[in-house]
């Protein structure tokens, strides 16, 4: 089973996530985000991974420490799930529409924690929501999950579309990506013998 339970307690944020790398794409997400909830849900459905996550954190300052460390324990979860990533398909990509917006994402599962990012978001807030934090959430995932992402908005005029947009494609490769080929057996897919 590629499973994992991830418990975060900081002075700021207390999070469990509970993670499921061969699921059907169900859970229930409570981050005390509403937005990241949505993303998150949508994340867990377009990734097929059965996701969990609780998180109670300092809200009253703002949702900065409650969506960053989201993104650190949900890359470690994808870390410790994976293992020694003995047999997985390593690399996935899709370009995504999502009405006007048409976002591109790549993932490596390198074993190297890398962000490159590159929306345009127009607006400061969805809602309660702060935009930069989208940017804030992708770099603690990679940097935890010890892989490269790639986030290019390629189109895309509507600050909510464009989110969820790279939410759902971040997933879909995620998903193609932690796939297990078929071809490989056991192996490493590196010539190094490790990521």
């Amino acid at each position: 089973m590629r499973t994992a339970t991830i418990s975060r307690s900081t002075g700021e944020t207390k999070i469990l996530i509970s993670l499921d790398l061969d699921g059907t794409g169900k859970g229930t997400i409570a981050t005390g985000v509403g937005f990241l909830d949505h993303m998150l849900t949508l994340f867990a459905r377009h990734g097929r991974f059965d996701l969990d996550v609780s998180c109670k954190g300092d809200t009253q300052v703002d949702d900065h420490h409650s969506v960053e460390d989201i993104g650190i324990a949900l890359g470690t979860a994808f870390e410790k799930a994976l293992g020694e990533k003995r047999g997985i398909t390593r690399y996935g990509s899709t370009i995504l529409p999502m009405d006007e917006s048409l976002i591109l994402t790549a993932v490596d599962l390198s074993g190297r924690g890398l962000l490159v990012y590159d929306l345009d978001i127009p607006t400061e807030k969805v809602g309660t929501f702060d935009t930069e934090l989208t940017e804030e959430f992708f770099r603690a995932f990679a940097h935890n999950a010890r892989c490269t992402l790639h986030i290019r908005q390629l189109s895309g005029s509507n600050s909510h579309h464009i989110i969820e947009g790279a939410f759902k494609s971040a997933a879909r490769s995620l998903r193609a990506a932690v796939r297990m080929d078929p071809d490989a057996g056991e192996e490493i897919p590196s010539t190094k013998g490790v990521l």
